[in-house]
């Protein structure tokens, strides 16, 4: 009886580690390009604000209108993938998104570019939530927190890399008669149409049709997969029109959207910020990747840490407060050492964040409600995270002058983040069972 349960666990570390070095280098690579591509307009922003001639609320408007696309397209998307196969539909969204984020050099004033946001929002929708679903057929639930964390690494790693290459980008200035910025856009968004088309021939759709592992470990893992959807359907099925009625899953898209106001607020803006204390463009590049380093490499540890305890509730308020303290230091400190240690410590938080929730949202979303119920949730969090924060941030710093004073209003929404997840899990550790009670 010891020899077989020594083999079944031989079988599954063997066959997880093998789906590990099959799907999440490309998918990591893939992610990494997505933000690098929806991200670089921060850095791009140091020359191209001036150029075309944005105001601040007018940078804090187009960069929005990425998210308010993303929202509309989030949910269709995610269909689209379910319905199509993650291989097909994962190869069009990267091949349109690249070929758009390139089109940007091209933007000739305010309106332009709120034309090719919104448009590069609408390409990428769908790619997140779409990636996390594709996920919850290859892994196991044990797994999640560490694999997605593991996945969104590529959101800090974009930043960490894109930084310094978009700074040397800008000093391309001139080169073929085109600004620097012009040159950043068309080199970060091309090799994303090179791995949109790889991925038609690299990805598998199914474990059933992985033709990468042995008949033993393709037998193990379609049936252990197979018991956890059943599992699933069965205890919280929850119809399309009831799940998007159900205060749960707003209030779930609202935990999320403290973690993305502040992550793509400081995407966005955190090079302007920096630069601000008389850095050059290539010493802001620099400097703006150090918060995105240390992140890459704990919200990892963190996702590990949540998988092997088995707790997933103050896995995700920890890195909220995170969040919050972060916001309100950056407004006592106004020299360079401590914003940076402080925005280290808000990304800490903001990518920390992402393992445990996702890990909790997809353990209690049943099979048939997962497509639509991540796209929800990513959507509204986006909308609200990005859509509108990066707005306001936009509108204090004008109204202000001060870049640390624009992150305020967002502790207020770490607060009211960490409220709802303790209400939201106040009768139970687990959100699914308080879904379930709702949508009986």
């Amino acid at each position: 009886m010891e020899t077989t349960t020594n083999n079944e666990q031989k079988l599954e570390e063997a066959t997880i580690k093998r789906i590990i070095w099959r799907l999440m280098p490309f998918l990591m690579l893939c992610y990494l390009f997505a933000f690098i591509d929806r991200g670089n307009i921060g850095m791009a922003a140091l020359q191209m604000n001036h150029d075309i001639g944005l105001s601040s609320k007018m940078f804090g408007f187009a960069g929005s209108l990425f998210f308010i696309a993303y929202f509309i397209f989030e949910v269709p998307s995610n269909l689209a993938l379910q319905r199509y196969g993650a291989r097909k539909w994962l190869a069009r969204i990267m091949i349109t998104w690249g070929l758009i984020s390139a089109s940007t050099a091209f933007v000739q004033g305010a309106h332009s570019l709120y034309v090719v946001r919104f448009l590069l929002g609408a390409a990428e929708a769908g790619f997140f939530p779409g990636v996390v679903l594709y996920l919850t057929y290859w892994f196991p639930a044990a797994y999640r927190a560490r694999i997605v964390a593991l996945f969104m690494v590529a959101i800090p790693a974009a930043s960490f890399i894109a930084s310094p290459i978009s700074a040397l980008l800008l000093q391309m200035d001139g080169i073929g008669g085109l600004r620097g910025w012009h040159w950043l856009f068309i080199i970060e968004g091309l090799p994303t149409v090179l791995l949109g088309v790889i991925c038609l021939r690299f990805l598998t759709d199914r474990p059933a049709q992985a033709s990468w592992l042995s008949v033993e470990q393709r037998e193990w893992l379609t049936k252990t997969m197979d018991k956890e959807a059943a599992a699933r359907a069965a205890k919280t099925h929850v119809p399309l029109w009831k799940l998007f009625s159900t205060p749960q899953v707003w209030a779930m898209a609202l935990i999320c959207s403290c973690a993305s106001a502040a992550g793509t607020v400081l995407n966005v803006w955190q090079p302007q910020l920096l630069k601000s204390f008389g850095l050059t463009v290539l010493q802001t590049g620099l400097v703006n990747s150090i918060p995105y380093a240390v992140a890459s490499i704990l919200m990892v540890w963190w996702g590990r840490h949540s998988d092997r305890t088995g707790e997933r509730r103050w896995h995700t308020a920890i890195p909220l407060l995170l969040i919050g303290g972060g916001m309100a230091l950056a407004s006592v400190f106004h020299s360079l050492v401590p914003t940076v240690i402080i925005l280290s410590m808000v990304l800490i938080g903001a990518y920390s964040f992402k393992g445990p929730f996702w890990a909790m949202a997809t353990s209690w979303l049943a099979t048939g409600s997962a497509a639509a119920g991540l796209a929800g949730i990513n959507a509204v969090s986006n909308l609200i995270g990005g859509g509108l924060m990066v707005n306001v941030y936009g509108w204090v710093k004008e109204a202000t002058g001060s870049y640390s004073m624009a992150l305020l209003p967002m502790v207020l929404m770490s607060l009211a983040s960490v409220t709802i997840l303790f209400f939201l899990s106040r009768k139970s550790s687990r959100p699914g069972a308080a879904l379930k009670e709702a949508t009986r």
